[in-house]
């Protein structure tokens, strides 16, 4: 299965952090699945961390290469479909993880209850 990371599973799992849900962890750990990161959480950590809100690493990308985590790009249909999703959640950032989910038949990984709203699976982070 492929699973999409939001930044909070994302940062707990790069932080081995025991707040991420122990069916998510073994999820992501499992080598069967494929895990991916949107460059819109990427750009989302960075700009949070350069506004003092949160700390993330400062090798990001090197840390997803490590673990062997995709980063996947934004693409047009991505826009459009984002653009397109029913107002339920006004987050651009979690709008593209739903509609990167949507094109790839993913699963969120996040604890963020908006997510339950659309018609996409969810793994509770």
């Amino acid at each position: 299965m492929i699973l999409i990371l939001d930044a909070h599973a994302l940062l707990w799992w790069l932080r081995d952090e025991p707040s991420l849900d122990r069916a998510a962890r073994a999820s992501i750990a499992d080598p069967a699945n494929d895990v991916i990161v949107s460059a819109a959480t990427i750009w989302e950590l960075e700009i949070k961390r350069a506004m003092g809100k949160l700390q993330a690493p400062d090798d990001l990308l090197e840390l997803l290469d490590s673990e062997d985590f995709d980063c996947i790009p934004i693409v047009a249909d991505d826009a459009v479909r984002a653009a397109h999703l029913p107002m339920h959640h006004r987050d651009p950032f979690h709008r593209m993880i739903l509609a990167q989910a949507l094109r790839l038949d993913a699963i969120v990984v996040s604890r963020d209850r908006a997510f339950d709203a659309y018609e996409v699976p969810v793994l509770r982070a």
